[in-house]
């Protein structure tokens, strides 16, 4: 399946990481300012809470320390967390969502009725029946579910940070994924130094193409967003929607 039209700019928890021009990451105003500044995609990191609802934040705990799955929705709302169905609602449908998973440990013992993949799965479907979507995740397992249950889905494995580039492309595609999602600085960013046995881009692009998977990279500055494109690459995750689209737009 063809998930992007290449190359295409995916706004990283909304507008970009941490605040933005006032707008606060993974909040319904960065959603929409990623979607003014010109991003075809939006990024969201989804978790569950000790009442099962599903939350959009990245970080596994609040400021003060406290675990998002410990607390109940009531208590996370002071901190400005909200929930996937109001994250969506801001999302206009001709944007397509990349749903970052975040499970816990807790996932582990809990029911299988209580785990972030079954709570996560009917919303899924209904938004992948209106939009573009793709799911991407750290943990295999939960690219593996959504292959048995919800196969109509495209997903993105995330190997971890600075992942080597072999591992990535391949262990992507022995996972039956549709992407693979790899962090720019396992290609080495511009002004680096080289790195023995490392791959180019265009290389790498080119093997993940062959296999069958488009490639997508987080999070590059503007000037590495145009040296991946130029390679090939299928889209890029970013914290400066403005300036990446300025790149590519000069390329």
């Amino acid at each position: 399946m063809t998930v992007f039209t290449a190359p295409e700019v995916i706004g990283h928890r909304g507008a970009g990481r941490g605040t933005v021009d006032g707008n606060a990451e993974n909040t319904p105003d960065s959603f929409r300012a990623a979607v003014d500044s010109g991003a075809t995609w939006v990024e969201i990191d989804v978790r569950r809470t000790a009442d099962d609802h599903l939350v959009i934040r990245h970080d596994a705990a609040l400021e003060d320390g406290r675990a998002i799955v410990d607390l109940p929705l009531g208590d996370l709302r002071d901190d400005g967390v909200v929930t996937l169905e109001e994250a969506v609602e801001a999302i206009p449908p001709n944007v397509g969502i990349d749903v970052d998973v975040k499970t816990v440990m807790e996932d582990a013992t809990a029911p299988e009725t209580r785990r972030t993949m079954a709570l996560l799965l009917p919303a899924l479907r209904r938004e992948a029946r209106r939009r573009r979507l793709f799911v991407c995740s750290f943990d295999p397992a939960a690219l593996v579910e959504i292959h048995r249950e919800a196969p109509e889905i495209p997903t993105a494995w995330m190997p971890f940070v600075r992942n080597p580039l072999d591992q990535a492309v391949a262990g992507a595609a022995g996972l039956g994924c549709a992407i693979v999602a790899i962090d720019a600085r396992s290609f080495g960013l511009s002004g680096d130094a080289p790195s023995p046995g490392r791959r180019e881009v265009d290389y790498t692009v080119g093997v993940a193409h062959r296999a069958g998977l488009e490639i997508v990279s987080w999070c590059p500055d503007p000037t590495d967003a145009a040296r991946f494109a130029d390679a090939g690459m299928d889209a890029v995750v970013v914290d400066d929607v403005p300036g990446v689209l300025e790149a590519l737009k000069e390329r």
